[in-house]
């Protein structure tokens, strides 16, 4: 059973930084596209980062670019997401999710690509 778990979330001031775990569980994530979502209240869910099968590739969207970064550990099966220099309009929910299908790229934009997701961390800048 393919199961999702993400920590890490919490509060900090803007220009701090927090590193997000996903801990996997039912599959190998080094097998599989990870990503990594957001959810802001009132906005729709936007795919902040992604990393491909065996991390060969990496997308990320433009406003977290030079600042986070997608990482895997694939001997204890678990995808990280560092943050730094946090802004305000970074704060949302964030959810980790897999690939619907192994061995495959991913792209920061195909949110309909994943099908195994987490249940979110929250993450709150303030100024």
């Amino acid at each position: 059973q393919v199961q999702l778990v993400e920590s890490g979330g919490g509060s900090v001031q803007a220009g701090g930084s927090l590193r997000l775990s996903c801990v996997a569980s039912g599959f190998r994530v080094g097998d599989y596209a990870i990503g990594w979502f957001r959810q802001a209240p009132g906005k729709e869910r936007e795919g902040v980062s992604c990393i491909a099968w065996g991390g060969s590739k990496l997308d990320y969207e433009e406003s977290v670019r030079g600042r986070f970064t997608i990482s895997l550990d694939n001997a204890e099966n678990i995808a990280y997401l560092q943050m730094n220099n946090l802004r305000t309009e970074d704060t949302a929910i964030y959810y980790c999710a897999a690939h619907l299908r192994p061995r495959r790229l991913c792209a920061v934009g195909a949110t309909s690509d994943f099908a195994y997701w987490g249940q979110g961390t929250q993450v709150t800048v303030s100024s």
